[in-house]
């Protein structure tokens, strides 16, 4: 039961509902009776996250400004996201929620010299530091520091091993997908090619979901044997593609490796997308000449405002026996790398 449904039910405006319920001198004292009593009566409650977001952004500007959240990353630069497009869009989300929240982000480096885990303690405490944004780690084994336990934390990615409440790219249903709309295309033989770093960085979901979605739609031996390669060499993928003949390929790699890709694919008889097609998921897709699915960093980054605005909101501090992880499915990029849907195949 949420205000909208309450408010339809009252004949009143949302607004005024929840100033009704909030006692304001603006409504009437009938009105207000008449809400709190239909409001028991259907048993009302309100959301403690919506109620303490909405008295957040009722305070004046300045006073809202004051309040802050941390970002902090376990990488060796202190800024991060100047050295990634990947993470730079993901910090402009961030940035951009953060400030019509009413929350400034202050970047905090932890491998600064000199810098222990106690003394970022006490500068949080010293900066009136509400939460955290944490980008991650480039070591998947990366625990989160004791010392900053208390805190409200919420982590991009799945780098930290630690439970943390996250958000991340749904990866998952990024590649079935992918594999629905190649197979609205008419291919029939589609083949993996997974780079060992974003396997691992992904939990192993893309090469999950790519063979139990061939099962599933092509039969016990409708997959083909996924290529796993820590670089992307022209070789193994000469030789795989001669030995399985797919008729499109699923990349999954990181965008740095994607003109290596395309200088193989080159070296290939099949031309694409006439008789090879080909669809990359990555970061970053837009401008590679490859059709694909790439990450929506800024929505990830917008989400993990609100995840930790949240937290804060339910006094939900330190490590959570139960994590929440929200999963931010990709956009789908053009390129003409694949033949285009026609109009029976987008509604089929």
């Amino acid at each position: 039961m949420n205000l909208r449904h309450l408010a339809k039910l009252a004949e009143l405006s949302p607004s005024a509902v929840s100033l009704a319920l909030r006692d304001s001198p603006k409504i009437s004292a009938a009105t207000k009776k008449r809400v709190r009593k239909l409001a028991e009566k259907i048993g009302y409650r309100a959301d403690a996250t919506v109620v303490a977001m909405m008295s957040h952004l009722r305070k004046p500007r300045a006073v809202r400004q004051s309040a802050c959240f941390g970002v902090i990353s376990f990488y060796e630069h202190p800024r991060p996201w100047e050295n990634s497009r990947h993470q730079l869009r993901m910090f402009q989300g961030m940035t951009q929620r953060a400030d019509e929240l009413g929350y400034r982000l202050e970047p905090i480096w932890l491998r600064e010299p000199g810098m222990t885990y106690r003394r970022v303690h006490d500068i949080l405490a010293a900066r009136g530091i509400e939460g955290l944004l944490c980008f991650g780690s480039p070591d998947f084994a990366q625990e989160f520091p004791a010392e900053l336990g208390n805190c409200a934390v919420v982590t991009v990615g799945l780098s930290i091993r630690t439970p943390q409440h996250r958000v991340t790219s749904h990866f998952y249903n990024d590649t079935a997908n992918v594999l629905n709309r190649v197979h609205r295309l008419g291919f029939r033989r589609p083949g993996l090619i997974l780079g060992t770093y974003e396997d691992t960085r992904s939990a192993l979901t893309h090469s999950a979901a790519y063979l139990g979605w061939c099962e599933n739609r092509l039969g016990l031996r409708g997959a083909l044997p996924v290529l796993r390669l820590p670089a992307v060499e022209k070789k193994p993928v000469l030789e795989w593609l001669t030995a399985h003949s797919p008729d499109v390929i699923l990349f999954v790699n990181l965008p740095d490796t994607i003109p290596q890709f395309r200088t193989v694919l080159a070296a290939q008889r099949r031309r694409v997308p006439r008789e090879l097609g080909v669809a990359v998921l990555s970061h970053l897709v837009q401008g590679t000449g490859f059709s694909g699915l790439q990450q929506n960093q800024r929505l990830m980054g917008a989400w993990a405002v609100e995840l930790l605005a949240a937290r804060i909101a339910n006094h939900d501090l330190g490590i959570p026996t139960n994590p929440r992880v929200e999963m931010v499915e990709s956009e789908w990029i053009d390129g003409g790398s694949l033949p285009t849907l026609g109009r029976s195949q987008q509604l089929s």
